[in-house]
C-alpha cells in the first residue's frame, strides 16, 4: 500500500489547539503539514492515514480526502454519484452514513437533498447499507460542497481518537485525552520530568503524561473505522504496530483529589492503560498537598470553573488556595492551569505568562494559563 497515490489528509482538533497539533505532526515527520481552522492537513497515502490514527496523541479524527467531482444541480449530482467508484473505498457490507456541508457559492445548497442523492447512489449502485443515524454508521462519508465542487472525505477513525480504549470510569466534566496531550505539549512537557495534578479527576493528564514518558502508542488498545474499508492492509498496519518502540521511564506521576471515588477511577484507568506502576493516586485535599520527593517538574490542573461545575463565587477561595500552595510548596516547578475564567486564574496570584488563543471545549472557551519556573 505504500505505493498508493498521495492525497490530502485532515487531522482535526478543537479550534485553538492547531499550533500544538502541528508541532506533534511535524515531530512525527508527516509531509506538507499546514494548519487550518480546526485542524492540520498533511499529504500521504493510506499508510500515513493508519500511522496518524495509531500514533498521534493530539488529533481528534483522521479524515482521508479521497476524491470528488463537480455538480451544478441535483440531477447531475445523482448521475455522477451513481457512476462514482465507491468500491475503491467502501466494502459492500459497510453500514454507511453521508454528512454534507454546503456553502452559498454552490448551486446545490440543500444539504438534505444532497445527502439523499449520494446515499441512494451508494445503496442502489454499490449495495452498501445506509445507516439511519450517524451513531449506527460504521463508515461516515463527508461531502463538502464548495463553488460547485464536491470533495469526499472518509472518517477513518470511527470513535473519536480521545477514546484510547482504557478510560472506563470518569468524574464530572472530563478532559479529553487528545486535548490533555496537546495541553501537556503546550506546557513544554516531553516525558522527562514528573507531573503533579492536585485535582486529577479520572487521571487523564497523568495517564497521558505517563504514556508519553514511556513512549506508548496512543491507539494501541482500540479499533478504527479504517479496518472496515476496502483500502485496509492488515499486514501493513501490523508492521506500523510492530515497529513502534516503547522506552523505560524513570519518572513518576502524582494525582490527588478530595473526591475518594474519582481516585478509584483514576487508579483503575491507569491500570488498564498499563502505567499504574508510574502513577500514585491519593485522596488528598488541596490544603494538605505536599510536593513529591525528587526532581522538580510540571503541575497541571483542570479545576472547576463555574460554567459546568460549581458556582463562580465559591471558586475564588479554591483558586486562591491553589495559588498559595503552589507558591509556598512548589518552588522550582512550573504550573499549567486550564480555566474558562481569567478572573479566577488571577485569583491564584501566580505569575501567568501571556495566554494563547481560546480553545473550544464542551461548549465553553477555555484558556491555558502557564508560568515559568516558580
Amino acid at each position: 500500500m505504500t505505493d498508493s497515490p498521495e492525497f490530502e489528509i485532515l487531522l482535526t482538533t478543537p479550534p485553538g489547539l492547531e499550533t500544538y497539533l502541528l508541532q506533534e505532526v511535524k515531530a512525527a515527520k508527516f509531509k506538507r503539514a499546514t494548519t487550518i481552522v480546526g485542524g492540520v492537513t498533511i499529504w500521504g497515502g493510506w499508510d500515513e492515514v493508519w500511522r496518524a490514527n495509531l500514533t498521534l496523541r493530539g488529533a481528534s479524527k483522521v479524515l482521508a480526502r479521497f476524491g470528488g467531482f463537480r455538480a451544478f444541480h441535483v440531477a447531475q449530482l445523482d448521475k455522477r454519484a451513481r457512476k462514482y467508484p465507491w468500491g475503491d473505498i467502501l466494502m459492500p457490507d459497510n453500514v454507511v452514513k453521508v454528512d454534507v456541508s454546503t456553502n452559498r457559492k454552490s448551486k446545490i445548497y440543500h444539504a438534505g437533498a444532497a445527502v439523499q442523492r449520494i446515499e441512494r447512489a451508494i445503496s442502489e449502485e454499490f449495495g452498501a447499507k445506509i445507516a439511519d443515524t450517524m451513531e449506527e454508521a460504521e463508515i461516515v462519508i463527508k461531502a463538502r460542497f464548495d463553488d460547485n465542487n464536491i470533495l469526499f472525505s472518509v472518517d477513518t477513525s470511527g470513535a473519536g481518537l480521545h477514546k484510547r480504549g482504557h478510560k472506563q470510569a470518569m468524574g464530572k466534566a472530563p478532559m479529553r485525552e487528545t486535548m490533555a496531550a496537546l495541553l501537556l505539549r503546550a506546557c513544554g512537557y516531553t516525558g522527562d520530568e514528573p507531573v503533579v495534578d492536585p485535582m486529577c479527576g479520572s487521571g487523564t493528564f497523568l495517564i497521558e503524561a505517563a504514556e508519553i514518558s514511556r513512549h506508548m502508542m496512543a491507539g494501541r488498545a482500540r479499533e478504527f473505522a479504517f479496518e472496515k474499508l476496502a483500502t485496509y492492509d492488515k499486514n501493513a498496519v501490523q508492521k506500523i504496530r510492530q515497529s513502534w518502540a516503547e522506552r523505560e521511564s524513570a519518572q513518576h506521576f502524582y494525582g490527588s483529589d478530595r473526591n475518594v471515588n474519582v481516585i478509584g477511577f483514576s487508579s483503575a484507568n491507569a491500570q488498564r492503560a498499563g502505567v499504574a506502576d508510574l502513577c500514585t493516586f491519593s485522596p488528598v485535599a488541596l490544603s494538605n498537598l505536599t510536593r513529591p520527593e525528587g526532581p522538580t517538574g510540571l503541575v497541571i490542573v483542570n479545576p472547576p470553573y463555574g460554567g459546568r461545575i460549581g458556582k463562580k463565587k465559591d471558586l475564588y477561595a479554591l483558586y486562591a488556595a491553589f495559588g498559595e500552595v503552589m507558591r509556598e510548596r512548589f518552588e522550582g516547578w512550573r504550573i499549567g492551569m486550564v480555566t474558562s475564567d481569567t478572573e479566577l486564574a488571577n485569583a491564584t496570584k501566580l505569575p501567568w505568562l501571556a495566554t494563547g488563543a481560546p480553545i473550544a471545549h464542551g461548549g465553553l472557551k477555555i484558556k491555558l494559563f502557564r508560568t515559568k519556573i516558580l
